[in-house]
């Protein structure tokens, strides 16, 4: 029996065509690049998925070609290549615009609005979900959790964050992309295009002018748990046993702990009927 290569590709049905290689030009500048990859892992099949978005950053999505030559380099199956560029929604798996918009329909953003915002680009757009412009501009999509609670609802161009968005406002945000106009995200790097952003992914040095040190930023309400244990805030009330003799809400002394919960307690303290501490052996 002859064995299978590790790039091909195995059908039950009819036999798949290799896919199509890149030009030489091409495919010399992405091997030089995933060799550098490559090398930061101890074991190469570890370098997947930041060879996807390498092969993402050239074509725009993850191609046949692509998923073969991160198959040959990593010395893996197509298939298991596959597996993994399916398995992640950040890997597209066929071409799409310059600017990915996705907005936040996830329980606090739809709440405060972005399920309509997402109906209204639907319709602004001409697209439905996970579809392009025919201009080639923007692909639409709607996305589970941006983690910006704070900022609900949120909109992401190409992973950047615009907050507290209105319909009017998302309107007049992706007519400035397909009209190429300057765009600046609420907080975080300078915007770039889906390429561009898929390359950075790969773990390549960020060169966006203010790019360096920017963060999206949590809002107050998600930093209120990080400032109590700092101790920016008064220290919350310990709920004591009820036969310590100290009043029920009464500030337990030197305490370090957030909340009762927090603070572990014998279980004699609060239940004499059920004293903690090992059993006794049988015979003691």
């Amino acid at each position: 029996m002859t064995a299978t290569p590790p790039n091909s590709e195995v059908s039950l049905g009819m036999p798949q065509l290799p896919a199509p290689d890149y030009p030489a030009d091409v495919r010399a500048r992405l091997e030089a690049d995933a060799k550098e990859i490559i090398a930061r892992y101890p074991g190469a099949r570890s370098a997947l998925l930041p060879l996807l978005h390498l092969v993402q950053s050239e074509e725009g999505y993850v191609s046949r070609t692509g998923m073969a030559f991160c198959a040959e380099l990593l010395e893996l199956t197509t298939a298991e290549v596959t597996a993994v560029a399916t398995f992640y929604s950040m890997y597209r798996r066929k071409p799409g615009g310059d600017y990915q918009v996705g907005v936040c329909t996830n329980t606090l953003c739809a709440v405060m609005g972005g399920d309509a915002i997402f109906d209204e680009l639907k319709e602004h757009l001409g697209v439905g979900n996970d579809e392009t412009t025919e201009d080639g501009k923007v692909t639409l999509e709607h996305i589970e959790c941006n983690a910006a609670c704070d900022f609900a609802p949120v909109v992401m161009v190409n992973w950047e964050f615009f907050d507290n968005q209105t319909p009017d406002s998302a309107k007049r945000l992706v007519d400035d992309l397909r009209g190429g106009r300057p765009v600046e995200p609420t907080r975080g790097a300078p915007l770039c295009t889906y390429k561009e952003t898929a390359r950075i992914l790969a773990g390549f040095p960020d060169e966006r002018p203010g790019a360096v040190g920017a963060t999206g930023g949590a809002g107050p309400a998600s930093l209120i748990g990080l400032r109590l244990a700092k101790g920016e805030a008064p220290a919350p009330r310990v709920v004591r046993p009820r036969d310590s003799g100290a009043p029920h809400d009464a500030p337990q002394p030197g305490s370090q702990h957030l909340s009762s919960h927090d603070a572990p307690q014998q279980t004699s303290a609060s239940d004499p009927a059920g004293p903690a501490g090992p059993e006794a052996e049988e015979g003691e």
